[in-house]
């Protein structure tokens, strides 16, 4: 990683600093997760409050705001993201040090959501003066997490916005945010790496299979990395036996097996699956699952077109709610007997 951005990111980073010259006072950069879109806006966050900026465009790293910043305690800078993120680095992609780095212990589980107070206590820091008479910089990520109170919150501060205050927003789902909040914000996107400079990248970290953990996650590869460093692909083998032999009998199995994995992870599993099988039925090509070529091919042969694109549309519906299901095994028993029903072998 170079000045704290990574390789596929450069020319995005020339890009930024055109803007740069007419700030406007909201950024919502947006594009696939595990791209590195939080190491960037952190970058850039950095480089809004040095004193010395370099002629890239990078922070010095050297002046009184670099060394405040790199301690996380610039007076300056909020970072706003969900409590179950607080214990998360920076380039997990969805959160930031909105209450200064404090926790407090609790029998709850961390919240998912950005909450309202957490908006509210932004309050206070945009109302007084800035040290050194700079920039007040506060950086939201994930968009997304915000509920309908704090997106309301937000969404006023972003119509009468402080002055010399900059919004930067991350999102990894445009049409999961207020089209009201999309029209008040410069949007900025952060494409995928071209798959050459990601699996070159992967190669360096020393990620074996690189090409495989690549392709598993749709290209983005922070998202590799991290799925590899759990050393198996137990769950993710687990759906995927199943997608491609379906059976009530294995239905009912594998979600009890499953119930525990994280739901938007089998979701996001089962539609890139879909897709694959969509892709091989029309074209014989795979972008997701090569290791299952096989398989793919001989399901995509019986499978017919109008019940896969049935249990497309039911993938899409289901990632909707799969953040807040009444039941994880019900929702996982659900979504694999729907798409035993579509797509066993035969089925009418």
């Amino acid at each position: 990683m170079n000045n704290a951005i990574y390789p596929w990111q450069d020319e995005s980073w020339r890009q930024l600093q055109d803007m740069r010259r007419r700030l406007p006072h909201a950024i919502l950069f947006h594009g696939e997760a595990g791209t590195g879109k939080a190491d960037f806006i952190e970058a850039f966050a950095q480089s809004l409050l040095c004193e010395d900026v370099k002629a890239d465009g990078f922070a010095c790293g050297a002046c009184v705001s670099c060394g405040w910043f790199s301690q996380h305690n610039h007076p300056d800078y909020r970072r706003v993201r969900p409590e179950a993120l607080e214990d998360e680095p920076a380039d997990a992609e969805e959160g930031g040090d909105g209450d200064g780095g404090k926790k407090t212990k609790s029998t709850k589980a961390p919240s998912k959501e950005i909450k309202i107070e957490q908006i509210r206590q932004l309050a206070d820091f945009m109302n007084i003066s800035t040290h050194r008479q700079g920039l007040r910089v506060v950086v939201l990520y994930p968009a997304e997490a915000l509920n309908m109170p704090a997106s309301n919150a937000l969404l006023k501060t972003l119509e009468e916005p402080p002055p010399g205050t900059v919004f930067l927003l991350a999102s990894n789902s445009l049409d999961r945010l207020l089209p009201t909040i999309l029209s008040r914000c410069r949007k900025f996107a952060l494409p995928l790496p071209e798959h050459a400079a990601a699996l070159a990248w992967l190669k360096e970290q020393g990620l074996a299979d690189a090409d495989s953990w690549l392709r598993e996650q749709g290209g983005a590869p922070l998202a590799a990395l991290a799925q590899s460093a759990s050393g198996n692909r137990e769950d993710m083998d687990t759906l995927l036996q199943l997608l491609a032999r379906p059976s009530v009998e294995g239905a009912l199995k594998a979600a009890d097996k499953l119930q525990k994995t994280p739901l938007a992870a089998l979701v996001s599993w089962q539609q890139r699956w879909l897709y694959d099988l969509f892709a091989v039925k029309l074209s014989g090509s795979i972008r997701y699952f090569p290791r299952y070529q096989k398989e793919l091919a001989a399901l995509s042969a019986t499978v017919h077109t109008g019940k896969l694109l049935q249990a497309i549309k039911s993938a899409n519906d289901r990632r909707a709610i799969a953040d807040h299901p009444l039941s994880a095994k019900l929702f996982v028993e659900a979504m694999l007997l729907d798409y035993t029903a579509c797509c066993s072998p035969g089925a009418p």
